[in-house]
C-alpha cells in the first residue's frame, strides 16, 4: 500500500472500479430476482393494489421479513446509486490524498461502505413506514379508499420539495467532493465522510424516493426512470433545472390524480 503526503492511499482505483462493476452486476441480478419473486399484488378497496413485499410470508418472522426487505433494498440502492456515486467516490479519494497530512486511510471502499450504510438505515425507516401503512390499509377500509387521493398528495408534496432550499442544499452537498463544507474536521475517518455523503444524498433524494414508493417500488420501469433522474441531478450541469423539471412533473401528475379519485369516490 503506497503513501502520499502521509496519507494511506488504500485500494488502487482500478481495483475499486472493478469491484464496483461486480457489485453493480450482482445487485442488478438480485433486484431483477426481487421483481420476479415479489410481483404479486393484493387488490385493495379504493381500486389500488398493494405489493406483497409489505406482508409477511407464511411462517416468516418479522425479523426474517425485515432482513429480506433490507437485502432487497440494499441491492436496489446499489444498482440505482452506484453508477452516479462512483465518480464521487473517486474524486473524494483524490481530494483527501491531495489535501490531508494525516494518517487516515483514504480507501474508496470505506467511503462506499459508509455511503451505503446510510442508505441501509434509510431502508429500515422505509420498511417500518411501509409495514405501518400496510397494516392501516388492511384494517381500515376508509383509509384504504383514501389511498389513491393520498398518493396524489404525496406526489404534489414530493414535487414541491424539489423547489425548496433544503433540496438544493442537499443536492449541492451530494455533488461536492467530500459531501460537506470546508468545516469538515480534518481527522474524520473516510467511513464517516461516506456516511455524511450518504446522508446528503438521502436528503436530496427524498422526492425521487417518495415518487418511486408512490408509483410502485417493484415496478422496474419506475425504478429505472428514478435512477436516471437521480443520475442526471448528480452528474449533469445545471442540476437545479433537472430538479425543477421533476418537481413540475410530480406536481402535475398529483394534481391530475387527486381530483380524479375524489370524483370517483
Amino acid at each position: 500500500m503506497k503513501t502520499r503526503n502521509g496519507c494511506l492511499e488504500g485500494t488502487h482505483p482500478s481495483k475499486f472500479v472493478g469491484a464496483c462493476a461486480l457489485a453493480f452486476i450482482i445487485s442488478l441480478a438480485a433486484t431483477i430476482y426481487s421483481f420476479r419473486s415479489m410481483c404479486c399484488e393484493m387488490e385493495m378497496p379504493g381500486g389500488w393494489s398493494m405489493s406483497m413485499m409489505w406482508m409477511r410470508m407464511p411462517g416468516q418472522t418479522w425479523i426474517g421479513s425485515a432482513a429480506t426487505f433490507l437485502l432487497m433494498w440494499l441491492a436496489m440502492m446499489i444498482a440505482m446509486m452506484l453508477p452516479s456515486a462512483l465518480p464521487m467516490f473517486l474524486n473524494t479519494r483524490r481530494s483527501l490524498i491531495e489535501t490531508r497530512s494525516t494518517n487516515l486511510r483514504t480507501s474508496p471502499a470505506l467511503l462506499a461502505s459508509g455511503y451505503f450504510a446510510i442508505w441501509l438505515a434509510a431502508g429500515a425507516a422505509v420498511y417500518a413506514l411501509g409495514i405501518a401503512f400496510a397494516a392501516t390499509a388492511t384494517r381500515w377500509e376508509s383509509f384504504s379508499r383514501a389511498v389513491p387521493v393520498l398518493s396524489g398528495v404525496a406526489l404534489i408534496a414530493a414535487g414541491a420539495f424539489q423547489f425548496t432550499p433544503c433540496k438544493m442544499t442537499g443536492l449541492l452537498r451530494c455533488r461536492s467532493p467530500i459531501g460537506c463544507d470546508s468545516a469538515c474536521p480534518a481527522r474524520e475517518t473516510t467511513f464517516l465522510l461516506g456516511c455524511k455523503q450518504g446522508a446528503a444524498c438521502c436528503v436530496c433524494c427524498i422526492p425521487p424516493m417518495m415518487i418511486m414508493l408512490t408509483l410502485g417500488m417493484m415496478n422496474p420501469f419506475v425504478m429505472i426512470a428514478i435512477a436516471l433522474v437521480i443520475a442526471a441531478e448528480k452528474l449533469l450541469p445545471r442540476p437545479e433545472i433537472i430538479a425543477r423539471l421533476l418537481g413540475i412533473a410530480a406536481i402535475v401528475t398529483g394534481v391530475i390524480i387527486v381530483p380524479r379519485n375524489l370524483l370517483a369516490s
